[in-house]
């Protein structure tokens, strides 16, 4: 089973910024995506951005389109996700998540077949 660990989270004033990492230690990736999603209190699982491994293909929610990065790293294992211009609904607990797909329009959690254990964002206003 693929385990996958974050980084990175924290507590951040609007308007300020976050880099989130996500890494699976012992594990090669060539094909498949990483996602990443948030969940606040009292409210469902959302997606937030998806990449490919093979190409870099990148995919985002519309209320992070502009403001968020995801990237990765092939040599290191590693998908970041860059926070800019954060904003106090963006507080949550963050969690990447590892598909065999490659396709990265499907947002549902359930194509997605492992998890990290999540990393708490915070955005004071």
């Amino acid at each position: 089973q693929v385990q996958l660990v974050e980084s990175g989270g924290g507590l951040v004033q609007a308007g300020g910024s976050l880099r989130l990492s996500c890494t699976a230690p012992g594990r090669t990736f060539s094909t498949g995506s990483m996602g990443w999603f948030r969940q606040a209190p009292g409210k469902e699982r959302e997606f937030v951005a998806a990449i490919r491994w093979s190409d870099g293909g990148t995919y985002y929610a519309d209320s992070v389109k502009g403001r968020f990065t995801i990237s990765r790293d092939n040599a290191k294992n590693t998908v970041y996700l860059q926070m800019n211009s954060l904003k106090p609904e963006d507080t949550a607990v963050y969690y990447c998540a590892g598909s065999p797909y490659g396709s990265i329009w499907n947002t549902s959690p359930l194509r997605y077949s492992y998890w990290g254990q999540g990393t708490q964002v915070t955005v004071s206003s």
